[in-house]
Order: C-alpha cells, then sequence, then structure tokens
C-alpha cells in the first residue's frame, strides 16, 4: 500500500531538515515526501533539495513552493500534488519512529472502513525537563484503540501533526476548509472540522494509539494566552459554521465549551481571589462572530469567500521550535 507524506512548513528551517528525514529513515518500502513550503526565504528549499540527493535511493521527496499562505491551502495542495491512496501528514517540528508509516498502514489495512485516523502526538524525553520548568509542548496521549462513526458517537479529538487519511475521504468532503487553519483567517481547528465533516457525511475516523510521533514545538508561558486565543477563534468559527448549516450537535459541543470556560474562570477565581479571563474561552464568541463573515457551502460544510470575508493570511500560533538533541 502506497503511502504519500505531507509536510506543510513556513520559515521553519530550523527544524524541518530532522522532520524530514525522519520520515525519510522509517522502515517502509513505497512511499515518497512532499514538502509544501510557504516560507518567505529560500533556506527551507536548499535544506529539502540537500534531503532529496541524501535519500534518493530510499524514497522520493518532492520539494513545492506554495505563493498562498495558510496550513488548510497547503493541506489541499499536499493531496494534489501526490498520487497514492494513502496520504500521511505530520508537522515541520516533529520526529516521526521508523515504524511510522507501516503502523499507519496496518491501521487501513485492518480496517477497510476507516477514512481519517489519529494518532498520539507526545512530548520527547529530553523536553521533560523544559517542560517541568514552565515550557508548553502541545501533545495528545492516549491508550485505547477507538472508532468514531455515526453508528457510536463523535468527539473532538486529535492533532493534525500525526493524521492520516485514504485519498478517497477528500472526495466525501470536498477537502480542508480553507479559512480555517494555521494562517487562514481563522486561525485554527482545521482537523478539527474536517474530521466532523468525515463523521458527519458517514465516514469513520480510527484513534490509533500505536501511531506516534515527537513534538518539539515549544510555546512559553508568554505565547501560550495568544496560542488559546487563536484555538478559542478556530473552534468557535468551527462550530460556528455547522451551527448555521442547523446541526444540533454543534450546537451542544459549543454550548459545552463555553460552560467549561467559565468554570474554569470561576475555580481560579476562588483559588486566587482575583478575575482572570479564560482566553480560549471569551474567544470562542469572537471565533464565531468573525465567521459571519463568510458564506457556507452547505452541501460540504464549506466556509466561502464575501465581499467581507477573505481567505486573507494570518500570523498566527507562534511556536518556538526546538531542535532534536543529536
Amino acid at each position: 500500500m502506497k503511502i504519500s507524506v505531507v509536510i506543510c512548513t513556513r520559515n521553519r528551517h530550523e527544524t524541518v531538515e530532522q522532520a524530514v528525514a525522519s520520515v525519510a529513515q522509517c522502515r517502509f518500502t513505497d512511499f515518497d515526501i512532499h514538502i509544501m513550503d510557504q516560507s518567505t526565504n529560500d533556506l527551507t528549499q536548499k535544506i529539502c533539495d540537500d534531503l532529496a540527493a541524501r535519500f534518493s535511493s530510499k524514497c522520493p521527496i518532492v520539494y513545492h513552493h506554495l505563493k498562498k499562505a495558510g496550513l488548510s491551502a497547503a493541506y489541499n495542495s499536499g493531496v494534489g500534488a501526490c498520487t497514492a491512496p494513502i496520504i500521511a501528514f505530520t508537522d515541520d517540528d516533529v520526529i516521526v519512529p521508523a515504524d511510522w508509516l507501516s503502523e499507519i498502514e496496518a491501521v487501513f489495512k485492518n480496517d477497510p472502513d476507516v477514512n481519517l485516523l489519529y494518532g498520539q502526538v507526545l512530548i520527547p524525553k529530553e523536553l521533560e525537563k523544559e517542560v517541568a520548568n514552565g515550557i508548553i509542548v502541545p501533545a495528545l496521549a492516549f491508550t485505547e484503540y477507538e472508532t468514531l462513526s455515526l453508528k457510536g458517537h463523535f468527539k473532538v479529538f486529535g492533532m493534525g501533526a500525526n493524521m492520516a487519511l485514504r485519498r478517497s475521504a477528500m472526495d466525501l468532503v470536498q477537502g480542508f476548509d480553507e479559512a480555517l487553519g494555521g494562517g487562514g483567517p481563522l486561525r485554527s481547528s482545521q482537523d478539527y472540522d474536517f474530521a466532523y465533516r468525515i463523521y458527519r457525511f458517514g465516514g469513520v475516523i480510527a484513534l490509533a494509539p500505536k501511531v506516534k510521533v515527537d513534538h518539539y514545538g515549544t510555546r512559553t508561558q508568554e505565547q501560550w494566552p495568544d496560542t488559546m486565543k487563536n484555538y478559542g477563534i478556530g473552534d468557535g468559527a468551527f462550530y460556528a459554521k455547522h451551527m448555521r448549516c442547523g446541526d444540533r450537535l454543534a450546537y451542544w459541543l459549543f454550548t459545552k465549551n463555553l460552560v467549561i470556560s467559565r468554570l474554569r474562570e470561576i475555580k481560579r477565581f476562588f483559588k486566587s481571589r482575583k478575575w482572570q479571563n479564560d482566553p480560549y474561552g471569551r474567544h470562542l464568541l469572537v471565533g464565531y462572530r468573525e465567521s459571519k463573515a463568510f458564506d457556507i457551502d452547505s452541501k460540504y460544510r464549506l466556509y466561502q469567500e464575501t465581499a467581507r470575508g477573505k481567505m486573507t493570511e494570518t500570523e498566527s500560533n507562534i511556536v518556538t521550535s526546538t531542535r532534536r538533541s543529536s
């Protein structure tokens, strides 16, 4: 089963080399790698050219430069640039293990109904001391294999740093929403939205703990509130789109998040005797409001540009990437 790997990047030449090299070293026989670069300089291209020559006997490494910024746009371009029936995605600040592609293949072979899978995104052991000292590394750990479908249930879960899909999934939902996601006008949540549309259109999502990666993207305590704001805006816009389509589950999930946010604020107040706004919860409403500038393709539930709502570039989710220790 051939697999194409898509790695989207923008001005991360410090870490993209280790990310691409880790994929190229996977113990797998039939795969290629596509680098979707939105950088404002040529440093990433030079690194990728060197990697393509270094691993030429192992797998093709294909570099693409994109003029349009935005993570969802890069995802869609990456799927269009490759031909394999299975497409795996990881980030430019991630290290994958040698069995990453084999574990992805096993999920799709063992469960032919699965359209999309999410794996674990773990904190590397060498960053545990930094995390203990206050550095934040977004991660997602779980232990049980689980499938989400209309026959069962849905939960907002998964990270785009470790996901894979059948090409047929793109036909089902017509791609990622380019208003959502890092670099897009609505900031984040492109992966949640993609999974939710897979679910709503009858697809199956696997949560596969054996598919693991290590995440080296760190955020400082000072950066984290802005990150949470962007997450809130993206989630608010994600829920709003489906609510505007009359989706009752989206109403429930949106309301649940607002209530949890307010409870966090109350808990912090009783603990510190000082009121502290929850940046995530407050910006759920911002995302809901900003999403109204866009129209919606109700068939595929995709945002569409209007005179007020444009797919313009934004700088969001600032990350201080960390190199793996040699």
